[in-house]
């Protein structure tokens, strides 16, 4: 079988190759190289050729794959990643809800009603609980007043 021979291959591994090689040329690698690495990942994953009589049967190794996409390293530079971070960021957070004087005035009834629960609870737990509403309920009041 002459070099550069694919006759051995099934048509899986072509398929492989050929998917393997479109990553490689998108991320702007020259064609013939794209070719090269392809077949060599191919290789190395599943040993050469599996048509018959050519050492079928041995186990695939996927790690080649895995370690392509880490290794060849992004075509972003590393400012463009970060900003493009911070972006997503930005567009991800929760926007704020405007604050109407209505919610105010449910934020202070509640903060007062939980005190109230607090003092006249027997259980220092049920005490200790309804503390921690009350506090959360003045924590929401004060947030609201910054947002005026």
């Amino acid at each position: 079988m002459p070099q550069g021979d694919k006759s051995a291959y099934t048509d899986k591994q072509k398929r492989k190759a050929a998917h393997i090689e479109e990553g490689y040329e998108d991320r702007g690698t020259p064609k013939k190289e794209a070719e090269r690495r392809a077949w060599a990942t191919v290789n190395k994953e599943s040993g050469g050729g599996k048509k018959s009589g050519s050492g079928r049967g041995k186990a695939e190794n996927h790690e080649s794959s895995r370690k392509g996409g880490r290794k060849g390293g992004s075509s972003q530079s590393a400012a463009d990643r970060s900003a493009a971070a911070k972006k997503g960021w930005e567009t991800k957070a929760a926007p704020r809800q405007r604050v109407t004087n209505e919610d105010r005035a449910y934020f202070g009834r509640r903060e007062r009603q939980e005190r109230e629960i607090a003092e006249r609870a027997d259980d220092p737990a049920i005490a200790h609980a309804h503390a921690r509403l009350a506090d959360a309920y003045a924590r929401r009041l004060r947030e609201a007043a910054e947002t005026v």
